[in-house]
């Protein structure tokens, strides 16, 4: 059973976010890491948008590219909003600090 979860390609961290694995080897700072997530979000919402408006069109006959395109980009979307609500109550967390 283990065998078939770990075969499933794509579902890793450095699929999701391809701008910002390729470049560890450079020093790039935290905002600069979530300024590239949230454009590649919006890359995928974009072109989830364009896929539908494709298939509503009739130049796409596929159902299924266009269900996945939407998956992608609902799921970067939710993990994009997680990870923003993370990043939120960890500052609140840093702020009840006392010193």
């Amino acid at each position: 059973m283990t065998d078939g979860i770990n075969g499933i390609n794509g579902l890793n961290n450095n699929n999701l976010f391809p701008e910002t694995t390729k470049n560890k080897d450079k020093n790039l700072d935290f905002s600069q890491l979530l300024k590239d997530a949230i454009e590649e979000v919006n890359s995928l919402q974009k072109n989830a948008d364009k896929v539908a408006a494709d298939y509503a069109a009739g130049k796409i006959t596929d159902i299924h590219q266009v269900m996945i395109a939407a998956e992608k980009a609902s799921l970067s979307l939710k993990l994009t909003t997680e990870v923003t609500n993370r990043i939120v109550e960890a500052y609140k967390e840093i702020m009840r600090m006392q010193i």
